[in-house]
């Protein structure tokens, strides 16, 4: 078992400290607000159209807004690298919980043969996410690599497989509306749950971030 890492916060100048920190919850701020709304319309246009591939969706930014929740809980401490290893810890359970979730709706959907309704709103919320996501992604893991907090990285990970599955989402959505390729949606997103395994291995095991 590899040895956790040692946070490097208290190699950067105050200042530089000081600012990450900030950007940090900001960002963490963003992505659980902006998740908050997604998860809500996603389920519930989900409903409407029967789409199992939507629920899945809004769930999983249930998933991301844990996360978040998470980066604010660990740098509301005075020294938030003291909350780093079981923030990292409580990330690693978010990614099984959305890898579990995912493989589940994946092979019951495939079993059932499940074919939803076209989703018009389901479809614009995949087309938004999917260019929100990269950015937001990309901000959280450049913070996080230079404060040294895998935790931050790791969120920034939830956010990219955020990303991911929003690309799968659309994909799946309009493959079944113009081609009826109900299934491809589902076995894609079992790619996707196997990388948040792998994720989620990492963070628990406490792996070096940078």
């Amino acid at each position: 078992m590899s040895t956790p890492s040692r946070p490097v916060f208290s190699l950067l100048p105050p200042s530089r400290r000081a600012a990450l920190v900030r950007r940090a919850r900001l960002l963490a701020a963003a992505s659980v607000a902006y998740n908050v709304a997604e998860a809500v319309v996603a389920i519930t246009s989900g409903r409407v159209a029967d789409s199992t591939a939507l629920v899945g969706f809004g769930l999983d930014s249930t998933v991301e807004v844990m996360s978040g929740l998470v980066i604010l809980w660990q740098f509301g401490h005075p020294v938030p690298e003291e909350r780093e290893h079981l923030a990292r810890r409580l990330i690693a359970v978010s990614f099984f919980a959305l890898a579990a979730y995912v493989t589940v709706e994946s092979v019951r959907a495939v079993v059932a043969r499940e074919q939803p309704d076209t989703s018009v709103v389901g479809i614009a919320l995949a087309a938004l996410s999917l260019a929100v996501m990269p950015l937001l992604s990309q901000w959280q893991r450049r913070t996080g690599r230079e404060l040294g907090s895998g935790a931050v990285v790791a969120d920034g990970t939830q956010t990219l497989l955020c990303t991911y599955l929003s690309g799968v989402l659309l994909v799946g959505l309009l493959a079944n509306a113009l081609l009826g390729w109900w299934w491809l949606d589902p076995v894609a997103a079992l790619v996707i749950a196997a990388v948040a395994v792998r994720e989620g291995r990492s963070n628990w095991r406490g792996d070096a971030c940078c």
